[in-house]
């Protein structure tokens, strides 16, 4: 029997799918593991955590692990993939390869198969695959120069929008839901708030965003629509590369979503959807996000067989 481990390893939590061949086995959630957000002691913590947990459900070693795909923004600061080179052999057997948490999230949605996955969290990322597996990405370039559609993005663009609806007296609950939300007594409480360093993290305003945005608050509806025009403008960037990788016979590709706030932002998944129509009509969103760590999982399997091949 060959065991295979998918892992999402994300800012805030990390997801580990552990499988056989066919099955999956086992699956828990522990506390990050990047580097870029937490310690080296509480890495390592949270990384033997799970590998006990999942040892002590299954009764399988972890060093049966014939392979483990490790899906992770950040894939390229050598802070995180170095980390993770040296602890996860530790108690993890089999090779180990790194990619970003994006080419997880598109292996969940089309298994090595053609489409466009939009990853909008506290962070955000695309990513497309052609019909011949060309895998192309798009933003992810992190808070300060991308993350479109993100959290952050999404709650820095709403306090920003708050406060030129109070200059133009426009109404909106925004202002109000904030200042509850942080526990600050106005708005110039909040002014100090929010520009002192290091800054709050914006990306907590992203569900009060929504829930305004869907109680028909029109500056909401702004951030909204303004967050799902970038985001369709990259699905645009995609699908134009996509079809200068296959000129014979285009057609446009499904579109994938994960992440915390697309998943839970109905409003912005319908403003998307309705962008990018409005250049391909007929284009579909799958129903139901992606499961990045059962890609992970699919690719550790698939890893596997590649390497068997040769």
């Amino acid at each position: 029997m060959s065991y295979f481990l998918g892992v999402d390893a994300g800012g805030t939590k990390t997801e580990f799918v552990l499988g056989d061949e066919t099955r999956e086995l086992a699956r828990l959630r522990v506390g990050s593991i990047k580097r870029m957000r937490v310690s080296a002691e509480v890495a390592e913590e949270n990384l033997r955590s799970a590998v006990e947990q999942l040892q002590s459900l299954c009764g399988i070693s972890l060093r049966q692990v014939e392979h483990c795909r490790i899906g992770a923004a950040g894939n390229t600061v050598p802070l995180v993939t170095d980390w993770m080179k040296e602890n996860f052999p530790r108690s993890i057997g089999g090779t180990l390869s790194i990619v970003n948490d994006v080419e997880i999230a598109l292996d969940a949605a089309f298994p090595g198969g053609r489409g466009i996955l939009v990853l909008a969290g506290t962070g955000s990322n695309l990513a497309a695959r052609s019909t011949h597996g060309v895998v192309t990405t798009a933003g992810g370039w992190g808070p300060a120069l991308a993350d479109q559609g993100s959290g952050h993005s999404l709650g820095h663009r709403a306090l920003r929008r708050a406060f030129l609806a109070l200059d133009q007296s426009r109404p909106s609950r925004l202002m109000d839901d904030i200042c509850a939300f942080w526990k600050l007594s106005d708005h110039e409480q909040l002014v100090a708030f929010a520009n002192q360093r290091p800054a709050p993290d914006f990306s907590r305003l992203a569900p009060l965003v929504v829930a305004a945005a869907e109680a028909e608050d029109a500056v909401a509806l702004e951030v909204i629509e303004r967050e799902a025009a970038d985001l369709a403008e990259l699905v645009l960037i995609l699908i134009e590369r996509l079809r200068t990788l296959e000129p014979q016979g285009f057609t446009p590709p499904q579109i994938a979503y994960t992440g915390s706030v697309i998943t839970h932002a109905r409003p912005l998944r319908a403003a998307l959807i309705r962008r990018v129509s409005e250049q391909y009509p007929g284009i579909t969103l799958l129903d139901a996000p992606a499961d990045p760590p059962l890609g992970a999982l699919w690719g550790a399997r698939h890893a596997s067989q590649k390497t068997a091949a040769l």
